[in-house]
């Protein structure tokens, strides 16, 4: 599944129990201290949170891999996948699918 395979609009986007969870990995694995907790669905994550590089990046992906129970091959994702929250919780629920 490439990014671009599992796009919606922000609109029809709800934060969801999965897309909390997404959120607390994200904070976890990035040490935010609850603050990726309040973030909205386009927030920017790639390039905008310092946090975020791409030793982090596999960080997050490592971590969504043992919360959620599945595996993520690299061709699966791209920078598109972290672009903001949305995008990142959307490959999630791709995933679960």
């Amino acid at each position: 599944m490439s990014g671009a395979n599992w796009s919606r609009k922000l609109t029809d986007f709800k934060l969801t129990g999965i897309g909390r969870e997404v959120l607390a990995v994200v904070d976890e694995a990035l040490g935010l201290e609850g603050r990726a907790l309040a973030f909205q669905p386009d927030t920017l994550l790639l390039g905008a949170l310092p946090e975020l590089d791409s030793m982090a990046a596999v960080g997050v992906l490592n971590l969504l891999e043992e919360r959620f129970g599945f595996i993520i091959g690299d061709d699966e994702i791209d920078g598109s996948t972290f672009a903001t929250v949305e995008t990142l919780v959307a490959f999630v629920e791709g995933k679960l699918a």
